[in-house]
């Protein structure tokens, strides 16, 4: 059970590209919730899986003793659900959906300003789950930014 939830419904054993394998599996199941529940749903239901991740890495790293393998990837879930919260108000689904996508896996990858510092200085399921956090929270703000601009632009 550990392992399905940690790979996202072993989205995380791509043999390839494992964090956009786990994105893009995660994308629709966040744009659902958002869609049909609301943005407040989505909000809970992200805190509630990044708090129950940081306990279940913590758990697998101390067991494996690795730490963030890269077959983990509830932690892009959490990372691209936020980039969805914070994004919410755009009114064009598709944009929202792939701008989304990828915003947060340029932040994620690259891994720029704090989200690098989180990633390399905090241990364990904090660690893991925490750079995603801020990537989703940097990408959600990017898309925001984006679509503005877009906006203004059409304007002309």
């Amino acid at each position: 059970m550990q392992k399905l939830f940690l790979t996202f419904f072993y989205s995380g054993l791509s043999p390839k590209a494992p964090g956009t394998v786990g994105t893009l599996a995660s994308l629709p199941f966040g744009l659902a919730i958002l869609y049909y529940f609301g943005v407040g749903t989505l909000f809970l239901a992200t805190v509630v899986i990044s708090i129950i991740a940081i306990k279940e890495i913590n758990k697998y790293e101390a067991v494996t003793g690795e730490h963030d393998h890269s077959s983990v990837v509830i932690d892009e879930t959490a990372g691209i659900w936020l980039t969805l919260i914070v994004a919410y108000s755009i009114t064009d689904f598709w944009f929202l959906a792939v701008a989304s996508f990828v915003m947060f896996r340029i932040f994620d990858i690259y891994k720029p300003s704090i989200i690098g510092k989180i990633d390399r200085e905090v241990a364990g399921g904090l660690g893991v789950v925490g750079d995603d956090l801020v990537a989703g929270l940097f990408a959600g703000l990017g898309v925001q930014l984006l679509w503005n601009i877009l906006q203004k632009m059409s304007a002309f």
